[in-house]
C-alpha cells in the first residue's frame, strides 16, 4: 500500500510473456463471471499466481460502457445491461461533478441536503435582484438565502447554484432547481444569514457578499473558495442503454417544464412529453409581476379582467412556444396554484418600488399583504379554491391555453393539451371549475370555427381526494397524484419545516427512508394504490400520472409501476433515471 503501483502497459514491456498469460486469464474470468473483474496476482520466479477476483467497482461512465460493451459481446442480454447500471449512477453523467482529488483535500464549512445534483462554484449574493446584476455583468454567482420563494425566480435562473440555511427537499427551492437541473443545497443549519450585513456566519468563519463559495449537490457540501468541476460527457453507449430501456417499460416517462427551453431540455432527454407546466412561474418573469399584481390590487372583478387581458397575450405566447416545443406530445398545464399574496412584496422597500412602479400608494398594497395574510397559506386559499371565487383568473388561463393550441396547430404542429384544477378535494370543485372551463373552451371553438382535442383533470393531492376519487372521476379525464403535497397533508409533516426532524426518524427506523425523497409505500402508496382501484372503477379508462418530485426517484418510479399508473413526471434531469427505473421495473416484474 506504501508503494506507487506502475501501469499494466509498463508490465507489458518487461515480462510479455507473462503479461499475455495475464491477459488471457482476465477474459477468461470475464467470460465465465459476466462482468468486469478486479483481480489480485503476484509473480514468483517466474510464475503468475492467482490470489483472487471480485466483481469491480465502477464509476458511472464505466457501468454504462462496460453494460452496453459485454451485450454487444454476447457476454449478456439487453436485460442484463439495463439492471448492471443502477438509476441514480445516470445522475452523475448528466451533471457536473468537482475534481474528486482537489475535493478531498477540502474541510467542507457546513452540510446541509443534496437537493439537486451537480456542483457549483461563484460569489456569493443574498438577493435575486443582486444575482441578476453581477450575473449580467459576466459573473459566477452562488445565491444564499434563508428560504426562496416565487420572487427569487430571476436570481435562481441566472445563479451557478443556490444555498438555503432551511428547507427540505420538497421546498422551493429544491424543487424550482430540480427542475432548472441547477445544482442546489438546502437546509444548511449551520449558515446564520444576515441580509442586512450581506454576510453568513459557520461558526468562527464569516463569509461576505462577493467571497467565493463552492457547493455540491450530490452529497450538500459546501465549501470555502472555488473548486476545479469536471463537465460531464454523454456518450453513444448512455443513448443505447436508454433506447433498450425504451424497450422494457411498460411506464410512461414525462417532465415537470415551465418554459419552452425546458421542454427542449426534456424532450432531448427523451420525455414523452410534460406532466406538469406550472403556470405560477410564468407571472414571475420580466415586467408581466406587476401586470399580475395590478389585478391581485383591483378592486373588483372588473378590474381584475382588465388586468388579466394585458396579461392574456403573454400568457397565450408562453404556451405557443411550449406547444411547438412539444411537437405533438401531450401537455398537462396546472392552472393558478399559490395564494396570492406569494405575488406581493412583503418588505417595505418592496412595497415602495411596487409603489413608484404602479403609481399606487404604499398604504393601499400593505393593506392588501395584511388583508391576504394566512396562518397556514398551504391550506388556505390557493389552487381551485383561488378559480372558484375569482373564475376570471382560470378563465383567462384556460382562454390561453386553448387559443395558443389552436394557433400552434394552424401552423402544422399537432396539440395536446390537458388542463390540471389544482387542489381539488371535493367532486363539486372540479364539477364547477370544469364548467367554467368548458364554457370558454366552447366559446373559442365558436369564434374560432375550428376544434381541438383537450383534456381536464385534476391534481389528486388532498387525502379526501384520494378516497373519493371515483367520485371526482365522473368530471376528470385523468388524475396527476401531487406527492409532495400529498405526502405533507397524508403524513402531517410540513414541506419546509420536517427537515429538521426527518433525518433522525429515520435513524430511529420510523421511516426507512424521508417520505419527501422516497415514497412512503406503506402510508401514502396506500392511499394511491386505493385512489386508482377506486377511479378506474367509476371511469375504467381514466389516466393516471405522478407529478411530485418521487417521479424521478427510483423505488418510487417501481411503486408506480406495480400499482399501474400510465406515467411519471420528474424534473427534465431525472427523466433518463425514470426511464431506467421503469425498465427495471418492467423486468423484475415480468421475469
Amino acid at each position: 500500500g506504501i508503494r506507487t503501483p506502475k501501469d499494466i502497459q509498463t508490465f507489458k514491456r518487461t515480462n510479455k510473456k507473462i503479461y499475455n498469460e495475464l491477459m488471457k486469464i482476465r477474459n477468461r474470468l470475464e467470460r465465465h463471471y459476466k462482468d468486469m473483474q478486479d483481480f489480485e496476482f503476484t509473480i514468483q520466479e517466474g510464475k503468475l499466481y492467482m490470489l483472487q477476483t471480485r466483481t469491480g467497482k465502477r464509476t458511472a461512465q464505466a457501468a454504462v460502457k462496460i453494460a452496453v460493451d459485454m451485450c454487444k459481446e454476447n457476454l449478456i442480454t439487453q436485460k442484463t445491461a439495463i439492471e448492471r447500471v443502477e438509476p441514480e449512477q445516470i445522475d452523475r453523467l448528466l451533471h457536473p461533478v468537482f475534481d474528486p482529488k482537489e475535493e478531498k483535500k477540502k474541510e467542507p464549512i457546513a452540510k446541509g441536503l443534496p437537493a439537486s445534483p451537480g456542483a457549483a462554484y461563484g460569489e456569493v449574493v443574498f438577493t435575486a435582484e443582486e444575482a441578476e446584476r453581477r450575473a449580467k455583468e459576466g459573473r459566477d454567482v452562488i445565491l444564499c438565502r434563508i428560504e426562496t420563494s416565487p420572487e427569487d425566480i430571476g436570481g435562481m435562473n441566472v445563479a451557478n447554484g443556490i444555498v438555503t440555511s432551511r428547507g427540505g427537499m420538497t421546498s422551493h427551492a429544491a424543487v424550482v432547481a430540480r427542475g432548472m437541473g441547477k445544482c442546489c443545497v438546502v437546509g444548511a443549519g449551520q449558515l446564520e444569514i444576515d441580509y442586512k450585513k450581506k454576510r453568513f456566519k459557520v461558526g468562527s468563519k464569516t463569509v461576505n457578499e462577493g467571497d467565493w463559495i463552492s457547493i455540491n449537490g450530490h452529497n450538500g457540501n459546501v465549501y470555502m473558495g472555488r473548486l476545479s468541476t469536471v463537465e460531464p460527457s454523454l456518450s453513444g453507449d448512455f443513448a443505447t442503454l436508454m433506447k433498450w430501456a425504451d424497450r422494457f417499460r411498460r411506464l410512461g416517462v414525462r417532465a415537470n417544464a415551465d418554459t419552452p427551453y425546458d421542454a427542449e431540455v426534456a424532450v432531448k432527454f427523451g420525455a414523452e412529453g410534460i406532466g406538469l407546466c406550472r403556470t405560477e412561474h410564468m407571472f414571475f418573469q420580466g415586467k408581466r409581476i406587476n401586470l399580475f399584481r395590478e389585478m391581485i390590487l383591483a378592486e373588483d372583478a372588473e378590474g381584475r379582467r382588465r388586468a388579466l387581458k394585458k396579461l392574456l397575450p403573454i400568457q397565450r405566447k408562453d404556451f405557443e412556444g411550449i406547444f411547438k416545443a412539444l411537437k405533438g406530445r401531450p401537455c398537462t398545464i396546472r392552472l393558478l396554484d399559490p395564494p396570492l399574496h406569494e405575488f406581493l412584496p412583503h418588505d417595505k422597500t418592496g412595497q415602495k418600488e411596487m409603489s413608484r412602479l404602479l403609481g399606487i400608494p404604499v398604504s393601499k398594497i400593505k393593506n392588501k399583504v395584511e388583508s391576504l395574510k394566512e396562518i397556514n397559506p398551504m391550506l388556505g386559499h390557493r389552487g381551485c379554491r383561488l378559480g372558484l371565487i375569482y373564475p376570471e383568473i382560470s378563465r383567462m388561463q384556460v382562454r390561453a391555453i386553448i387559443e395558443a393550441a389552436i394557433k400552434v396547430r394552424k401552423k402544422g404542429v399537432k396539440v395536446l393539451p390537458e388542463i390540471m384544477i389544482p387542489l381539488v378535494g371535493h367532486y363539486k370543485e372540479l364539477k364547477i371549475a370544469r364548467e367554467e372551463a368548458e364554457e370558454v373552451i366552447q366559446d373559442i371553438f365558436k369564434k374560432e370555427k375550428t376544434k381541438i382535442d383537450y383534456k381536464i383533470g385534476t391534481m389528486i393531492e388532498i387525502p379526501r381526494a384520494a378516497i373519493t376519487d371515483d367520485e371526482i372521476a365522473r368530471f376528470a379525464d385523468f388524475f396527476s397524484f401531487g406527492t409532495n403535497d400529498l405526502t405533507q397533508m397524508g403524513c402531517g409533516f410540513s414541506r419546509d419545516d420536517a427537515g429538521k426532524f426527518l433525518p433522525d426518524y429515520v435513524k430511529m427506523g420510523i421511516y426507512s427512508n424521508d417520505p419527501f425523497q422516497v415514497l412512503d409505500q406503506d402510508g401514502i402508496g396506500r392511499l394511491i394504490k386505493q385512489a386508482v382501484e377506486l377511479g378506474r372503477k367509476s371511469k375504467k379508462d381514466i389516466k393516471f400520472g405522478i407529478c411530485g418530485e418521487h417521479g424521478g426517484e427510483p423505488k418510487s418510479v417501481e411503486f408506480c409501476h406495480k400499482v399501474g399508473l400510465t406515467y411519471v413526471s420528474c424534473s427534465p434531469f431525472r427523466v433518463p433515471i425514470a426511464r431506467l427505473a421503469a425498465a427495471q421495473a418492467a423486468i423484475k416484474d415480468k421475469f
